[in-house]
């Protein structure tokens, strides 16, 4: 009993300190456009995620779209901006949160390979997730194992 919690205590540990060293990424809106979409009133997700969302990868995460398996080093940004509503158009509002996924198999063993963070509005360093990236993301993300716990699909 004494050895579970522990191993308990350890692998928590292992989860927080690996979001707590996810970079910012810098650059991203440079890389590759996967895709864009809006989550809208009604949907399970909006209250968390509502707004439009543009997903980013940077050549190593690119490739893993290809192929089906992501390389340490590959990047994956979810830029999240509110949706404004006027004349008939959705237009992009202000930034709610830069979410990234970073891939790196032994750092972070414990959430699937991937270290996941959120910065919050236009913030370089203000953490949304830090020590709770086991339960705000992954816990979705285990989801989608088949797919290397990528949500995204690359359409060329």
């Amino acid at each position: 009993m004494k050895r579970s919690f522990i191993g308990a205590a350890t692998l928590a540990g292992m989860i927080n300190a690996a979001a707590a060293d996810v970079p910012y990424p810098e650059g991203y809106r440079n890389w590759t456009h996967v895709k864009s979409m809006v989550i809208e009133a009604g949907h399970p997700l909006y209250e968390a995620f509502g707004g439009i969302h543009h997903i980013y990868a940077n050549a190593k995460a690119i490739s893993g779209y290809r192929s089906g398996k992501f390389p340490d080093g590959a990047v994956i940004v979810f830029d999240l901006l509110e949706a404004k509503r006027a004349d008939h158009a959705v237009t992009e509002g202000a930034r709610k949160v830069v979410g990234v996924m970073h891939k790196d198999a032994k750092k972070y063993a414990a959430t699937g390979g991937w270290g996941f963070e959120g910065f919050k509005g236009d913030s370089k360093t203000e953490r949304a997730v830090g020590a709770n990236a086991a339960k705000a993301c992954f816990e979705c993300h285990a989801t989608q194992k088949a797919s290397d716990y990528v949500f995204s699909r690359y359409r060329p």
